[in-house]
């Protein structure tokens, strides 16, 4: 297939997925959809227990490891407003992180891989994978033993800000884990009049968010990243009644294991000491995300020198304290995760976030050609 024939197949299958977004554990015909055009060009589906996604081989011509390519599928509960000629025909959903972007450049991946079937050293396993931004999508995948003889990974992610032709690739940490707290702080509710017959659960949650900043500014080194973030506040009814109850809930990113679970521990203590201070009781929620993303360096090497190899302009990326459930598959086979320019107006989660079309196919053969010097470098999960 030639490029520009390529590239138009490409562009007409990502123009369908933004047309037709599905939320996370609903991609029932965004399934369909990649399972058809994969089947298409006589890619072998493999099973699967879960109900959405899709997992596929192309086995190579000649002996050698088992290279994974991972893309997501999930859209997100956003109102388009991009005024797009192929805009969202879903309500209240659209594409507004790219994964459209994704799973058109993977597909294409596996369109050139097909292709070269018999030259390949090794093996090529495709992951579709659901619900990326619910969060929980790579561990069900990870326990349908869709990694189980893979030896390396790779994928990446749409940069808006980055120009047609840019790629970002680094060595060790490149996204945080994410945490997602929700606390309780269960009062005594009182006339606002009447202050001294309750315990105040506002005043103590006004407190709360102001000591929860001295976790970051003086329990984690200054040469260190974390961030505590409360980010909903949820308390009272009425202007002269003091309530009850006061939620809060809020999000901790890191980039290092250690210094997650210091931050938590201090985060524990704080919430449980201010709740005491204020005489009332504090019930804490955790909700435990994707642990830190870090790249294995060989790979990451591996594809900087075909994205080079590409005339792609690659560029070191500052990390960002965003989360990506692609980490839980590098805590158990080494991969690297890119950044690929797509000269976006908005970043990630805007309702008018678009990308630029031309970046597809560009993506589309840096996977390819990644996994085949993956292949021929006859790389294994005991590399260093």
């Amino acid at each position: 297939m030639s490029q520009t024939l390529l590239e138009s197949r490409l562009i007409t299958i990502f123009r369908h997925l933004h047309q037709h977004p599905e939320v996370s554990m609903k991609e029932y015909e965004t399934t369909k959809s990649i399972q058809n055009w994969l089947e298409e060009s006589q890619i072998a589906i493999r099973p699967t227990k879960l109900e959405t996604g899709v997992f596929a081989d192309i086995i190579g011509g000649k002996p050698g490891p088992v290279i994974a390519i991972r893309a997501d599928i999930d859209a997100l509960p956003i109102e388009e407003e991009t005024g797009l000629l192929y805009a969202s025909k879903v309500k209240g959903v659209m594409h507004a992180c790219g994964h459209d972007f994704h799973t058109a450049a993977a597909i294409g991946a596996a369109y050139l891989l097909k292709e070269c079937q018999s030259e390949l050293k090794g093996d090529i396993r495709f992951i579709f994978q659901p619900a990326e931004e619910l969060g929980g999508g790579a561990e069900q995948v990870i326990k349908d033993d869709q990694l189980q003889g893979v030896h390396a990974i790779i994928g990446l992610h749409n940069k808006p800000d980055l120009p047609v032709g840019t790629i970002g690739l680094k060595d060790g940490p490149l996204m945080a884990s994410v945490d997602r707290f929700h606390i309780v702080l269960h009062g005594k509710g009182s006339h606002a009049a009447m202050p001294q017959n309750g315990q105040d659960p506002i005043a103590a949650a006004s407190q709360l968010v102001t000591a929860l900043q001295t976790i970051v500014s003086r329990n984690v080194s200054p040469l260190q990243s974390a961030v505590v973030s409360v980010t909903k506040i949820t308390g009272g009814t009425t202007w002269n009644v003091i309530p009850n109850e006061v939620t809060l809930e809020g999000t901790i990113r890191t980039f290092d294991h250690s210094i997650r679970e210091e931050v938590k521990a201090r985060f524990n203590a704080i919430v449980q000491n201010i709740a005491v201070a204020f005489g009332q009781e504090a019930t804490i929620g955790w909700f435990p995300g994707p642990p830190p993303l870090y790249n294995h360096s060989k790979i990451t090497d591996i594809a900087r020198k075909t994205a080079k190899q590409q005339s792609l302009h690659v560029i070191q990326p500052e990390p960002t304290m965003g989360g990506e459930d692609f980490a839980c598959y590098l805590e158990q086979i080494p991969g690297t995760f890119a950044f690929f320019g797509t000269n976006g107006k908005e970043d990630w989660h805007h309702p008018a976030f678009t990308i630029d079309e031309t970046a597809i196919v560009k993506a589309a053969y840096f996977l390819y050609e990644t996994a085949r010097n993956l292949l021929d470098e006859s790389f294994t999960n005991t590399d260093e």
